[in-house]
């Protein structure tokens, strides 16, 4: 099969979904990563030159996922893009986010770059991924405190799976014409972290609560789980953007482009229910902290 498919961050969150259903379509895309673990997967670094060659020959689409330890996307990014150009690449799919505008800060850089570079482009700008409950910071209080913190108040997000974003990419890489513009994905619903606190709750079988906290008191709180001081602000800060009303949106997009709905929360909580399984530990802990 050709491997005319590029997946930079191949085995990341959304990349490994791009590369799976890929191959669901009978198509073998070049799986980019720093840190490569399997035949399958080759060696890309944004950062490296010498990585551009072999990902880039004969490779007619792009996704694009840019890389996490900088702020400066384009900076990091535009040699890389450059030369995928020299190469004869054609199509370029940026994964962005529904915060970042066009000509905006890191990935906003990025997506302006491609409009005046690129022969044909898409840029996904998602809002924020379920997974963040079932994978990331969010799914260990869950799971072991039966709590959700935040500083978003009555703030709605249409939360969206990192699957149905996959689907996005993936028909955008594969469908003959694209229409050199950004699409704003969400889910079918926006919520609030109260309703996904009670949505938890009715499935778990366990009160799961919403702990309304400050933006200042939500900094103090990432500060003392490790992380650093700015890092911490910056995700407080985001908090109060989704309370005053920032992600309250839904749109159509990803079912325009999949030709699918996507997933709900309901949906999502009954597919990863093994996320939020409380440890043995866990609960001989609390059973202790109890009794003393």
């Amino acid at each position: 099969m050709p491997k005319n498919i590029l997946i930079t961050g191949g085995t990341g969150k959304t990349g490994s979904r791009v590369v799976k259903q890929l191959h669901a379509k009978g198509l073998a895309p070049r799986v980019g990563t720093r840190r490569p673990r399997n035949k399958d997967e080759m060696r890309f670094d944004w950062s490296d030159l010498s990585t551009f060659t072999d990902a880039f020959e004969g490779v007619r689409a792009i996704y694009l996922v840019a890389p996490t330890d900088t702020v400066d996307s384009l900076g990091a990014m535009q040699p890389g893009l450059e030369a995928a150009l020299a190469a004869g690449v054609q199509r370029f799919v940026l994964l962005s986010a529904s915060s970042l505008e066009e000509g905006g800060p890191m990935m906003g850089a990025v997506h302006a770059w491609l409009r005046s570079n690129a022969p044909e482009w898409s840029v996904l700008r998602p809002t924020w991924f379920m997974q963040n409950f079932s994978e990331l910071h969010h799914r260990d209080p869950i799971r072991d405190e039966s709590a959700i913190h935040t500083a978003t108040e009555d703030g709605r997000v249409g939360f969206i799976d990192a699957g149905d974003i996959a689907a996005c990419a993936t028909a955008l890489l594969v469908t003959p014409s694209v229409k050199d513009t950004d699409y704003m994905l969400t889910g079918p619903e926006a919520i609030s972290y109260d309703v996904v606190a009670e949505t938890l709750s009715n499935q778990l079988g366990r009160k799961i609560t919403h702990h309304r906290l400050t933006v200042d008191e939500l900094t103090e709180r990432h500060q003392s789980l490790g992380l650093p001081e700015e890092y911490a602000q910056t995700l407080a800060a985001m908090d109060g953007v989704i309370a005053g009303g920032s992600e309250d949106r839904v749109t159509d997009s990803v079912l325009k482009l999949t030709g699918s709905r996507p997933t709900s929360i309901d949906q999502f909580v009954q597919q990863n229910m093994e996320a939020w399984t409380q440890r043995k530990d866990i609960k001989i802990r609390v059973a202790e902290t109890a009794n003393m």
